[in-house]
């Protein structure tokens, strides 16, 4: 089936609202994510239920059906996958790698991509640490935690950010932060629930509450 761009960014945008709350998208959770009025989502959604892409019921929200799930999916692949290009091959930091990611995601070729997958060595996770699925459509799970949940004296490592704008990504560039770097957590502040960590460079920052539940950690 040969969906249009606004489609196939309709299902992206259910699957990742989907995941992120484990239930349906509502009109206006969609609207936003797509930048639109939410006279607009309803109007697709009517057109991706047509096409049996999704499961729509009004007032209740909207899920992916079997085969709108696997073109989210594959969607995502070819997202991800860009990403690492960008990012490892051509060195486009990582704030930058998303919105180019975001055109080159709607090229059709499976060969391409499978070609891309293979000239990257199968990469499992790209560089904002979001797992890329497989051909079959399979996401690699691994054990991680919010910073915000460890405790203090916790030793950890970035392994994931769950806000990808580009204001986050600069702001943890200023501070030094990004996948791979070593947190010591040493206070916590019940005030304002900010965080005094310690880097793997000796260097002590303040990490607000706007930052600290975007980071997903490892323990060490």
């Amino acid at each position: 089936m040969l969906l249009t761009q606004a489609e196939e960014n309709y299902l992206k945008a259910i699957f990742k609202i989907n995941e992120k709350t484990n239930k349906p998208a509502s009109t206006n959770a969609i609207a936003k994510h797509v930048s639109t009025s939410a006279a607009s989502v309803t109007d697709m959604l009517q057109k991706l239920s047509g096409k049996s892409l999704i499961h729509y019921e009004k007032y209740k929200g909207a899920s992916l059906s079997e085969s709108g799930n696997k073109t989210a999916t594959q969607l995502i692949r070819k997202h991800r996958l860009w990403e690492v290009f960008l990012f490892d091959k051509l060195k486009f930091p990582w704030e930058e790698v998303h919105d180019i990611a975001e055109e080159l995601e709607h090229i059709r070729s499976d060969h391409l991509i499978n070609r891309l997958d293979n000239f990257l060595g199968n990469p499992r996770f790209d560089p904002h640490g979001d797992p890329i699925p497989n051909a079959e459509g399979k996401f690699m799970l691994r054990n991680q935690s919010t910073l915000e949940s460890l405790p203090i004296g916790q030793k950890c490592m970035l392994v994931g950010v769950t806000e990808h704008s580009v204001p986050f990504l600069q702001h943890l560039n200023g501070l030094k932060i990004k996948l791979g770097t070593q947190i010591k957590i040493l206070e916590k502040q019940s005030f304002d629930r900010s965080m005094i960590v310690e880097l793997d460079t000796k260097t002590q920052v303040t990490l607000s509450h706007s930052v600290v539940p975007n980071l997903l950690v490892k323990l060490i």
